[in-house]
C-alpha cells in the first residue's frame, strides 16, 4: 500500500497503517473523534478516510479479503472480553424510580412456580 495520490487536491495520501489504527482506535475506545491521540494523526483525516473507504466499497474488500484468509485458515482469532469496563447506568438495571410506587408485580421465576406449587 504505498503512498497514492490525493486526486482531489493532488497531495500524498496520509499513511494508511496509521489512519486504521486511528479508526479502530475510535472504535475500541468510542471517544469522540476530537479526542483522537496526536501520534494517530488528524481525527479529521481518519474520519474522511472512513467515511470514503465507505462509500467507494474498500471496507468490502477488506472484508472479502479477510474472509477469504479466514476459509483457508491462514487466521488465528484471538477474542479477549473484559467485563470489567462494561458498565450500565442504574436505570437501565431496572431500578425503581425514586417517589413512584412500582403498580407492576414482580416476575414470577421458575423457582417462584416451584416453592408455590
Amino acid at each position: 500500500m504505498g503512498w497514492s495520490v490525493d486526486r482531489i487536491r493532488g497531495r500524498r495520501w496520509a499513511d494508511h497503517r496509521r489512519t486504521l489504527e486511528a479508526i479502530a482506535w475510535k472504535y475500541r475506545s468510542n471517544w469522540p473523534w476530537r479526542d483522537l491521540p496526536d501520534e494517530l494523526g488528524s481525527f479529521q483525516t481518519a474520519h474522511k478516510r472512513l467515511i470514503r473507504w465507505a462509500v467507494d466499497g474498500t471496507w468490502e474488500v477488506i472484508l472479502a479479503a479477510v474472509l477469504a484468509a479466514d476459509s483457508h485458515d491462514d487466521i488465528d482469532w484471538t477474542v479477549s472480553v473484559d467485563s470489567t469496563v462494561v458498565r450500565a447506568h442504574q436505570h437501565a438495571a431496572g431500578a425503581l424510580k425514586r417517589g413512584r410506587p412500582s403498580t407492576e408485580s414482580p416476575p414470577i421465576t421458575r423457582s417462584d412456580v416451584s416453592a408455590a406449587g
